[in-house]
């Protein structure tokens, strides 16, 4: 039976946060921060197939799990002739998959000038320079009013809270997610007609609180990559502006919701 995207939310939601499971994240967070988000040197690795270089204070795709699964579903895709942005690229591993997948331009964005700086890099290092470039700045607002893509990309912050830092911002989205508040009004905006936004999520975060902020977008969704692990299952759900939305963005019906 299909599902409306608040019933797969609530369905996920349910799945039980014991005490032990909390206190375990929260050590993960100290740990991921101090050992991997803060750190100040430069290293080389390989996600996905594909060469990166990580500067300081930038999200490592090694250590998470969200990064090389996101990234093998977009190569996975058919994106010959697409425009692409990417909201949040950190090492830029996501723009840089959307380039080998096809698409004829991706722009890269991050508010951290060493992720900036990191995907140009790795851009070059992966033979995609011609097609990725990043600029700087806060989830959409430094694109211009007028563009639009077939393709939004996302890996944002699950998690409310303060960040300490920059590097803490991609753990963190702020209280009440103050920081990536807009990020799917903007994206719904940006939106080519037929275009998709895809986000990837964690069933340990707030889901009811991304579907409140999809909603408020005029998007619907549906999952459409799933992989489970001991703590979490990482999901990647695909969003298109819904019917009410089509009026104001000229966009195609969404799909019905179905369960993955």
């Amino acid at each position: 039976m299909a599902l409306s995207f608040d019933q797969i939310v609530v369905r996920e939601s349910q799945k039980p946060q014991t005490r032990p499971k909390k206190i375990l994240e929260s050590v993960l967070h100290f740990l991921a921060y101090h050992f991997i988000l803060s750190r100040r040197s430069t290293r080389h690795v390989t996600v996905a197939g594909l060469d990166l270089t990580v500067g300081p204070t930038v999200f490592d795709p090694r250590f998470f799990l969200t990064s090389a699964f996101f990234a093998e579903f977009i190569l996975g895709l058919d994106l010959r002739g697409k425009r692409v942005a990417d909201v949040g690229t950190g090492s830029g591993i996501l723009a840089i998959a959307a380039a080998k997948a096809g698409a004829s331009e991706v722009v890269a964005i991050d508010i951290n000038p060493y992720a900036v700086a990191a995907t140009n890099v790795n851009a070059k290092k992966n033979g995609v320079a011609g097609t990725v470039k990043a600029i700087i700045g806060h989830l959409l607002s430094p694109v211009p009013a007028g563009a639009r893509f077939d393709l939004i990309l996302t890996n944002p912050p699950f998690f409310e809270g303060q960040p300490r830092d920059v590097a803490d911002r991609s753990w963190y989205a702020g209280p009440n997610f103050r920081d990536i508040a807009t990020l799917f009004e903007q994206a719904s905006q940006r939106l080519a007609p037929g275009g998709r936004v895809y986000v990837v999520l964690s069933s340990s975060c707030n889901l009811a609180a991304f579907a409140e902020m999809i909603e408020k977008a005029g998007m619907t969704g549906h999952p459409v990559s799933k992989k489970s692990f001991v703590l979490e299952s990482i999901i990647v759900y695909e969003l298109r502006r819904s019917p009410d939305a089509v009026a104001a963005y000229g966009s195609e019906r969404s799909p019905s919701l179905v369960e993955l």
